[in-house]
């Protein structure tokens, strides 16, 4: 009788540290899909804020024409894109090109005196600068539950159920190669 108790008591030992497996592993790919989910938000911001800064940009930007419709055209890409958790590494990919664009934009801007003093200009970038600070910070909160995820799907015993269950791993928001070089501040003197 009492090998019969403990087996009992062994066998719901065990399923309750595989049912603990598995809660902590939907979890973290619900908190990284959350999260996932505030970047998309704050992008949708920017890609939104994008059009009016374009808009009162061209009054000035002849030159930049082509930098003003690739910018146009990185946005309307990304918008194409659905926001589920599958578009991920593409969304990553796009988003690095259009805040390579945007850098450019901002230092074109630098070279038009006139656009610089607009209020419009001067209030659309306070609010782009922001946007960027919010995203920034939803990358991080990204990167923290990426990073969970990462581990319980590549650690025992949780990897193990991560397999059976079809969970991986997902992507760290990275800085786009041009983002971590070292700027030339001459390039913003004249």
């Amino acid at each position: 009788m009492s090998e019969i108790i403990i087996l009992v008591v062994a066998a719901v030992v065990v399923i309750f540290w595989a049912y603990s497996i598995y809660v902590g592993l939907i979890t973290k790919r619900n908190k990284t899909q959350e999260a996932f989910s505030a970047i998309d938000i704050q992008l949708k911001k920017r890609y939104d804020l994008i059009p009016n800064i374009l808009t009162i940009a061209q009054k000035y930007m002849d030159h930049e024409r082509n930098l003003l419709e690739e910018v146009t055209r990185l946005r309307t890409e990304v918008m194409a894109l659905s926001s589920s958790y599958e578009n991920i590494d593409r969304k990553i990919a796009l988003d690095k090109q259009l805040t390579q664009k945007m850098g450019q934009l901002n230092v074109a801007i630098e070279n038009y005196p006139e656009l610089k003093a607009d209020q419009s200009m001067l209030t659309a970038m306070q609010t782009y600068n922001e946007v960027e600070e919010h995203i920034a910070a939803a990358r991080r909160f990204y990167n923290s539950a990426a990073n969970e995820l990462k581990n319980a799907v590549e650690i025992f015993p949780s990897s193990f159920f991560a397999r059976m269950m079809n969970i991986k791993s997902v992507d760290f928001f990275k800085a786009a190669e041009i983002e971590r070089q070292a700027v030339n501040a001459s390039n913003f003197l004249k």
